[in-house]
């Protein structure tokens, strides 16, 4: 199109006439009026009556933009109205320069309001502002508002600035973006709020000046300040009291050396503190504080404290510390006496000391002797046990043979009593060395491993069943095949000297129930009896040496059987606890570790029962040192018809297989023998001699683990001594029958290998 519909209508106008005016122009040049003169005509027609419409179009628009400036400048009019009516000053500024504002705004500053026009640039009026003689200050300045007002352009922040003009008048002036183009300024009047604070201010500055003069006058400490040319400048009046100076010495204004001249007339200082002055004075300037305490000329105690000020003077408090400082002398002259007495005190206390030193060292030396005694005696008792035991052994051999051989005669009671009475004093002695034993610091005193509780309880079964029918008391066993971690020395000793306490305090008639509980990883083996039961003020007491309680009859033993069990527990890690009453009877039990064990026992769980009349017509090896036990051994085997090789070494024993030409149906031999010689290499010996594993049981007072364990490597039962005679018999006849068929052990003699229960020929 020639006419560009966007542009203004006057201009469309225009061009539509000089188009007209073009045609109109044509036409008339044209010398005929041909078609093509015709529609040029009624394209012009056509043109006119369009300008025409546009004409229209374009008077009605103006007729509506006159509208609109009206509405616009009648609205301008409102606005300016509105500003004029506000209590604070407004101005708008659009692109950094002013648009409009209110007249409280335009005359606030007279001398510059001639300037403050539309147009005028916002830092141009801070200019203004800043340089009008009405203008007095502002906390900050001004210039500074329109660098704030720069960076919050897009954030809207709110700018404020108090401005203080003349005629002490106030004025907050705050300033922000409502647009990225317009900036409102507004100066809203403090004068009131200012100056109401101003008076609440200074009337609260009056009450606390008041009451810093209140506290100042009533201080018990003379307070004296002193301006920085060393004039008075304020005090209070102990300052005065306490120097005893008249009142206009002390006038603001009046030098201090005025006051020293007067102190030193009337004598109220020393001339040697007064030539301090100078020297204090240089010292509060170093330090900016001071400390010294003198004496006037009064005898009087002055403490002086002088501080700096910083205004170059110095503040000085005075206290009169006469009575504390007399005090402070009297008590240390107080001191002075009592620590001549407490020197003499300890020099008294020292030469006790001494003698006291002494008499410890003496001690000390006594205590060693008696430890040295006691450890001494533990280990007698320790290394001793094989020939204390040696000599009990061999008179139970000898007592049981003379029992067998009086049984049908009258010697027969004596002898059981005998018997009896041997079994209090190996029992006693049992007691002994086990404790001795367990109160060393040997490290083998207790070997724990897994035992077997089954074989345990069979063989307390075996021992104890004999004493409890003659007393008339029924024992019951419970088996159980449960394996335990302990010592199983120890725990067969514990468990026995549980059973036979329980025999020995239950009254004929009564029953003793020995057992097992599971309880989780635990096993709890627990011996009830129905005897005479423990009091709950005993309980405890039971557990120590010699300890009975008060209702055991006189003469029923010596109170260590419970001792050892008690020792034997602790070491292991046993729980060891007693439930009781009088009359009714007793539970003791012992709390042990359960373990999953594939080991097999060396004995079996129950011996085949033996009559009395049964023989042991077996060829018996003995080897033994001991000429008593040798022959004790000898003569109980072979009253119970056992053909006896009676050997004190190892050599004889293999001269007597060597004559006899065979092996033995069994081996019993000590472990200690004399020199290196010992019962396991014997057995070894004779075993690899005749190639023959001949069944052997080891008879000794060695209880360690260690040998218990070569024991069972070697397939040797271990006995303690003094043996037992009631599981001696039965283990003898159970290893020549019941154990399987003797293997070749290779080189020796060549003598065939005997069958399980026949004896060689």
């Amino acid at each position: 199109m020639m006419i560009d519909p966007h542009d203004p209508l006057e201009l469309q106008v225009a061009k539509q006439a000089k188009i007209i005016d073009a045609l109109m122009r044509r036409a008339n040049r044209q010398k005929d009026v041909g078609p093509s003169a015709f529609r040029a005509f009624q394209s012009a027609i056509e043109l006119q009556q369009q300008v025409m419409a546009q004409s229209r179009d374009l008077e009605r628009a103006t007729t509506e933009l006159e509208s609109v400036r009206y509405e616009r400048e009648r609205t301008r009019k409102s606005l300016v109205e509105a500003l004029s009516s506000m209590e604070e000053g407004f101005a708008l500024f659009t692109d950094g320069q002013l648009d409009l504002c209110n007249e409280l705004f335009l005359n606030l500053l007279p001398d510059i309001s001639g300037q403050v026009v539309p147009g005028l640039r916002i830092s141009r009026f801070f200019a203004l502002m800043s340089g009008s003689t009405y203008f007095t200050s502002s906390d900050r300045s001004l210039m500074q508002v329109a660098e704030a007002l720069a960076d919050s352009r897009d954030d809207g922040t709110i700018t404020s600035v108090v401005v203080e003009l003349c005629e002490d008048r106030w004025y907050q002036m705050s300033a922000q973006h409502t647009s990225r183009e317009n900036v409102v300024l507004l100066l809203t009047e403090i004068t009131a709020v200012v100056r109401r604070n101003r008076d609440e201010k200074e009337t609260l500055i009056d009450r606390q000046e008041d009451y810093l003069q209140a506290v100042f006058q009533n201080m018990s400490s003379g307070i004296c300040s002193f301006s920085a040319d060393a004039e008075v400048m304020m005090h209070n009046g102990r300052f005065r009291e306490i120097l005893g100076l008249p009142v206009p010495l002390l006038e603001p204004g009046m030098q201090v050396q005025r006051l020293l001249d007067f102190m030193r007339a009337r004598g109220l200082i020393k001339a040697d503190d007064e030539l301090k002055v100078e020297t204090w004075r240089r010292e509060l300037n170093t330090k900016g504080w001071l400390r010294k305490r003198v004496r006037d000329g009064s005898d009087r105690v002055l403490d002086i404290h002088a501080n700096k000020l910083p205004d170059g003077g110095f503040l000085v408090e005075l206290k009169d510390v006469t009575l504390e400082a007399r005090t402070t002398e009297m008590l240390e002259n107080r001191v002075m006496a009592r620590t001549a007495e407490l020197t003499r005190a300890n020099d008294k206390l020292v030469k006790e000391y001494q003698e006291k030193a002494q008499v410890e060292e003496e001690l000390r030396l006594a205590k060693e002797r008696a430890e040295a005694a006691v450890s001494s005696k533990t280990r007698f008792l320790a290394a001793a046990s094989h020939d204390l035991l040696q000599p009990i052994n061999a008179a139970k051999l000898l007592i049981s043979t003379l029992k067998e051989t009086t049984r049908q005669t009258d010697l027969f009671d004596m002898m059981e009593r005998l018997d009896g009475a041997f079994g209090s004093a190996e029992q006693l002695l049992h007691s002994l060395l086990d404790i001795s034993r367990l109160e060393s610091a040997d490290p083998d005193a207790v070997s724990p491993t897994d035992v077997s509780l089954a074989s345990m309880m069979s063989g307390i079964h075996g021992d104890q069943t004999l004493v409890a029918e003659k007393k008339n008391v029924k024992l019951d066993v419970v088996p159980c095949s449960a394996f335990v971690r302990s010592d199983p020395v120890y725990l067969l000793r514990s468990i026995q000297n549980l059973v036979v306490n329980a025999i020995q305090y239950t009254d004929a008639g009564g029953r003793v129930l020995v057992g097992c509980r599971p309880r989780g990883d635990k096993v709890i083996l627990q011996v009830w009896d129905t005897g005479i039961g423990i009091a709950r003020k005993d309980q405890a007491r039971v557990f120590e040496e010699f300890a009975r309680a008060d209702n055991v009859p006189f003469g029923s033993g010596m109170g260590l059987g419970l001792s050892v069990v008690d020792r034997a527990c602790r070491l292991l890690g046993h729980k060891l606890s007693v439930r009781s009453k009088p009359g009714v009877g007793s539970v003791f039990s012992i709390e042990m570790d359960r373990v999953e064990s594939a080991q097999i026992p060396a004995e079996p769980v129950v011996l085949l029962p033996q009559s009395e009349d049964m023989s042991l017509d077996y060829i018996v090896m003995v080897i033994e040192n001991d000429q008593d036990v040798l022959f004790g051994t000898t003569q109980w085997l072979e009253q119970w018809g056992a053909s006896v090789l009676p050997a004190r070494s190892t050599q004889e024993a293999l001269d007597f297989v060597e004559d006899m030409g065979m092996p033995p149906d069994i081996i019993l031999a000590d472990y200690q023998l004399d020199g290196d010689d010992t019962g396991v290499e014997a057995i070894a010996r004779i075993r690899a001699m005749t190639r023959t594993h001949v069944p052997a049981i080891l008879i000794t007072a060695n209880r360690s683990e260690s040998l218990r364990e070569a024991g069972i490597q070697n397939d040797v039962s271990v006995m303690t001594k003094p043996v037992k005679l009631s599981r001696l018999r039965p283990l003898i006849d159970w290893k020549i029958r019941w154990q399987p068929t003797a293997r070749s052990v290779g080189g020796g003699l060549g003598i065939p290998t005997k069958v399980a229960g026949d004896r060689p020929v």
